[in-house]
Parts: structure tokens; sequence; C-alpha cells
């Protein structure tokens, strides 16, 4: 995959948390439940906790009921790239920002909305900004 921001494991390891580091580089999975937007109303733009590129928005937002913070679509289609997980004995679909390369989460063709998708997104992978 083609990013826009390169930097080695030592330099993502010094901006991020252990916990950020953990899910956004190394394909991590925060437990569910556990996650600060799992449950959040609030409104506003959903930007990547690695290089702050709008991924999702609130009024994409969900839940799911999975202990993830769930959107039905990205902000734009050019937000997000996928690809296959054969990770866990199975085969799901990872999603990565476009701008940095960073895991994500998952997105599934289960959603209850219109677009049939649920992006099941760590919360640690996300900063919201709230609208004013």
């Amino acid at each position: 995959m083609n990013t826009q921001t390169e930097k080695t494991d030592a330099e993502w390891a010094q901006e991020l948390t252990p916990e950020q580091f953990k899910v956004l580089r190394k394909r991590g999975t925060e437990r569910a439940f556990s996650g600060k937007y799992v449950y959040s109303k609030d409104s506003g733009s959903y930007r990547c906790g690695a290089c702050d590129a709008e991924l999702f928005s609130s009024a994409a937002k969900f839940d799911s009921g999975t202990g993830w913070p769930s959107f039905s679509e990205p902000a734009t289609a050019e937000a997000i790239v996928t690809r296959r997980d054969r990770g866990l004995l199975m085969t799901r679909t990872e999603v990565l920002c476009r701008r940095c390369g960073s895991h994500l989460g998952h997105v599934f063709e289960d959603g209850p909305t219109s677009t049939g998708m649920r992006y099941c997104i760590n919360s640690v992978a996300l900063d919201l900004k709230e609208e004013a």
C-alpha cells in the first residue's frame, strides 16, 4: 500500500501511546467495551489517532452492540483502504488509514443501515474532533 506518511516503528513508538502503537502499528485490538468512543453520542469528525486524517463522521456512527464504535461508511471513500486479513483462523476485511497505513479495525457486510456495512473500529485508533 502506498501511504503519504512513512515513519519507522521507532518514530511511531515515540509519538503514540503503547496501546495506540499496539493497535495502529502492530494490528492489535482493544478489549471489547473498553474504548472511550463505544457509547459516545458526541457530534464531530473521527480522525486517525496516528496522523489526524479525517476517517468517519459521527453522523455515520451507530450502536452495533459489538463493543467497538461502528460506522456505516467512511467520511469519504478515499479516507481508508481495505485488505484481506486471514489472522485469528478466519478471513476478515481489515480497514486501514489511507494516509499513514495504520490499522483501524475491520469492516463487515452485516450493518443495519442502508449501506449494509459495519465498520468496526478501535476507539484507540480514533480521535474525535467535536463540532462547535
